[in-house]
């Protein structure tokens, strides 16, 4: 069980071979690397099961490689077109996914070096197009942990402008916490060399501009995202995980997030984030067990603007009206912009 889907699987991948299994979205949601948090989202895992079939399949149709097989509905495999409700299953293909060796507070990757191939690569791959207010870029700049220079900049741009070239990050996955990486990191790693590396970019942007262009298309910019990938038992990237979800992408409107921004932006103002982030600071390993304060529940009115959120992306992007009684995104936006 994951933070916010769960995995079953049907058949287990091996050396060569991949499995087969099944993601069920739940209405769970997690920020901040906390796990579930107090409330549930009614329809956000029908909302995000769609979303990413829906980029699945546009990645297909385009020539890329996923692990996408299909929703669930009446014990089969179907497209999103033939859908007649719904579907929170998700039906996939399955690499395997081999954890680094924690030593302390470090992780050694030296298990990947004995492997070339069917396994989920573990690392998120990240693209920016603009630096809003909260984007870790901006504090990691602030912290001196990263150069602007590094990344083709002078100085930091505007929060609403958007870079004429996106920004293309790098962070760890299997991790207890997340951490980023340089590429030249990455390489050092020892698990991919330069040509994946630029295959990975390659995939990376194309994602961006896929991505960028479907929202835009509702209203909405694409500030920021991540995909993962894997290479498959022929030692080809594939698109893994899902792709394209408002928990994946930071998406915007009138400078509104229409995303889990949302909720981060609402426990940024209370005592737990303050807690969570100064244990955080410390202790890279274990962290959460050290924080004493719980989340509290969102507003009833917050969480509910919410549910309509992940419900009108989906049913925008898809173009069916999947749930019932769901305002327009005009309404959705002015609903959440009394809170932020």
């Amino acid at each position: 069980m994951g933070s916010v889907k769960d995995l079953f699987v049907l058949s287990s991948p091996r050396d060569d071979i991949m499995g087969q299994g099944k993601f069920v979205f739940s209405d769970r949601y997690s920020v901040f690397d906390w796990g579930e948090m107090p409330d549930h989202i009614a329809g956000k895992g029908q909302s995000l099961c769609l979303i990413g079939a829906y980029f699945f399949e546009k990645l297909e149709e385009l020539g890329y490689q996923t692990h996408y097989l299909g929703l669930e509905e009446n014990g089969q495999w179907k497209k999103l077109q033939d859908l007649q409700a719904p579907s929170n299953v998700m039906g996939v293909k399955l690499v395997r996914v081999i954890h680094p060796t924690q030593m302390g507070e470090t992780y050694d990757y030296g298990v990947y070096h004995r492997e070339n191939n069917n396994f989920l690569i573990p690392f998120e791959f990240i693209y920016r197009n603009s630096l809003p207010a909260g984007s870790s870029f901006r504090r990691r700049v602030g912290d001196k942990t990263i150069r602007l220079d590094d990344y083709g900049l002078k100085s930091l741009p505007p929060d609403d402008e958007i870079l004429t070239s996106p920004i293309l990050d790098v962070s760890t996955k299997l991790e207890e916490q997340d951490r980023y990486l340089s590429w030249k990191d990455v390489l050092m790693v020892g698990i991919l060399n330069e040509d994946d590396v630029d295959a990975i970019q390659l995939a990376l942007r194309f994602a961006n501009d896929l991505i960028s262009r479907e929202v835009a298309s509702i209203g909405l910019r694409n500030e920021d995202g991540k995909i993962e990938l894997a290479f498959n038992p022929h030692q080809e990237l594939i698109f893994v995980d899902v792709v394209g979800t408002p928990d994946e992408c930071r998406f915007t409107t009138r400078g509104i997030h229409l995303s889990k921004e949302i909720a981060r932006e609402f426990y940024r103002k209370t005592e737990w984030y303050e807690e969570v982030k100064s244990v955080k600071s410390t202790h890279q390993v274990g962290w959460k067990y050290l924080v004493k304060s719980q989340p509290i529940s969102l507003p009833k009115d917050l969480l509910r603007a919410i549910t309509w959120m992940y419900q009108r992306i989906a049913m925008d992007l898809t173009r069916r009206e999947w749930f019932s009684r769901v305002p327009s995104f005009p309404q959705v936006v002015e609903e959440i912009a009394q809170f932020v």
